[in-house]
């Protein structure tokens, strides 16, 4: 990628992301949030990591995007509006935002390996242990190409999928939640 593109989609990031927190309207820093996302899933691509930045447009600019854009209708905005900023809050957040500015550049100026280029680097694969065995894994691994989205798949599905299934499981539940709270009439108290 050249190093224009990479400061245009860097910028399209971090402008995006500071709407996210400066807006006043929730709206605009939910949309201002899948512009954040698009903006990583490009950074994403430009480093060959395809899958994780097509997984980002899938998975939080679509689907995420949509639940935040379902939960902001549901509040009541236009109380929200006439507040004023929480000064010490803002402050704190500011306070945090330059610690974490300092731990990024001290992280980065001891970083050796950064200094390679990533095409310059060489591709150390280990065996996939179990998976390796797996044809078409197995035909990756000797071509000497990283088959990521397959064993990501393949652990997830396989070693993870109990797990899966709760998170799942948990996600409906909450969407049910939702809308029974929706559909509930503001007059009406709780037994």
């Amino acid at each position: 990628m050249p190093s224009i593109l990479f400061y245009l989609f860097s910028a399209m990031t971090l402008g995006f992301g500071l709407l996210v927190v400066t807006a006043r309207n929730p709206v605009t820093s939910a949309l201002s949030l899948a512009g954040s996302f698009v903006g990583l899933a490009a950074l994403f691509l430009s480093l060959d990591a395809y899958f994780i930045g097509t997984i980002q447009i899938l998975v939080y600019a679509g689907a995420v995007m949509v639940l935040f854009l379902f939960i902001i209708m549901l509040l009541d905005i236009k109380a929200e509006e006439g507040k004023k900023p929480n000064l010490p809050a803002v402050i704190g957040g500011i306070v945090l935002a330059v610690i974490l500015a300092l731990q990024i550049a001290t992280v980065c100026s001891s970083f050796s390996n950064g200094a390679v280029k990533i095409k310059d680097a060489p591709l150390v694969l280990q065996k996939a242990g179990e998976l390796a065995k797996i044809p078409t894994i197995a035909n990756d691994l000797k071509a000497g190409v990283l088959p990521d989205a397959k064993l990501m798949g393949l652990t997830l599905f396989q070693k993870y999928g109990f797990h899966l299934q709760v998170v799942g499981l948990l996600l409906l539940v909450g969407t049910i939640g939702v809308v029974v709270l929706s559909k509930r009439e503001k007059g009406v108290k709780d037994a």
